[in-house]
């Protein structure tokens, strides 16, 4: 099983004027470890989960392409874009330009959104949900097409491009890998089914919810005619290794339990990222442990 490291939160020592030099310690560090992913939130507020809304939070694609610049070799994404922050197709030259500054690493994560308030306090529109996945599935159509090389009007009941004029194609051949987030059986699923070359779940307690939720996937896979190993199964968890928190131990076991569910690339926070201690303990017994599952 291959692990990546979601940074989540920005709030360290030293104010803003530290935010650049920490973040790159923890990309180069993560990468040095072996974490195969490094991956950020497309938030402009902090979610309640971690935080106050008014601490840090950097825009999600800028972010990205800074650690692309200071790394060489970690894949990189957001997990997951929100659909209605960014029109599809500048969006998809956002994802693209990152996929080629990085030299073909970039993830294209995608979900419906759902943070109404820092959507609304930042003067975004934030339709129903139902209009929200509409705009999901065009958006996934729309960068497929722009990535295929076809330059042609795409017309679909949201958007309108008449030019899926796409210069620069991404170096990730054939595209960067679709990750679309979230786990709802009657919307997001089919969806994953349908496009996406990897989905992501939510592993922090229920790995049986994981489970079942893999096998209404496989299920919707076979309703398209797919095979369901096409598709890259991937979860977020969070491991805190921090002393007097989980042993290195208990990091493998839990990580093992994650892969006896289905699950192939685990992407985790570790609260205290930036103090890289965590990182290291990672490198030296975690990670060499669990590529053997």
């Amino acid at each position: 099983m291959k692990l990546g490291l979601q940074i989540p939160s920005f709030s360290w020592p030293g104010g803003a004027e530290r935010i650049a030099p920490t973040l790159a310690l923890i990309g180069q560090s993560a990468e040095d470890a072996g974490f195969s992913s490094l991956w950020v939130m497309d938030h402009f507020f902090q979610i309640e989960v971690i935080g106050k809304a008014e601490e840090p939070m950097l825009e999600s694609y800028s972010t990205l392409n800074y650690l692309a610049a200071v790394t060489k070799r970690i894949r990189l994404g957001a997990l997951v874009t929100g659909v209605i922050y960014r029109y599809p197709g500048v969006l998809v030259k956002t994802a693209t330009t990152l996929d080629v500054l990085s030299g073909g690493r970039a993830y294209f994560g995608v979900g419906a959104a759902w943070f109404e308030r820092e959507a609304k306090a930042l003067g975004v529109p934030f339709p129903p949900l139902k209009e929200r996945f509409e705009r999901l599935e065009e958006t996934v159509q729309i960068a497929l097409q722009m990535w295929s090389g076809i330059v042609a009007p795409y017309n679909g009941k949201h958007y309108r491009l008449a030019e899926t004029l796409c210069s620069p194609q991404p170096i990730s051949k054939p595209h960067p890998p679709v990750m679309i987030g979230g786990a709802g059986e009657k919307r997001t699923l089919p969806l994953v089914a349908k496009y996406a070359d990897a989905c992501n779940l939510y592993a922090f307690e229920n790995l049986e919810l994981v489970r079942a939720k893999l096998e209404v996937l496989r299920r919707h896979c076979d309703t398209f005619g797919r095979p369901f190993e096409e598709i890259e199964r991937t979860a977020i968890g969070s491991i805190d290794v921090r002393r007097g928190s989980m042993s290195s131990h208990d990091a493998i076991d839990y990580c093992r339990r994650v892969s006896a569910v289905g699950i192939q690339h685990f992407i985790v926070s570790m609260p205290g990222d930036h103090e890289l201690t965590p990182i290291e303990l990672m490198k030296k017994e975690i990670i060499p442990a669990v590529a053997q599952f």
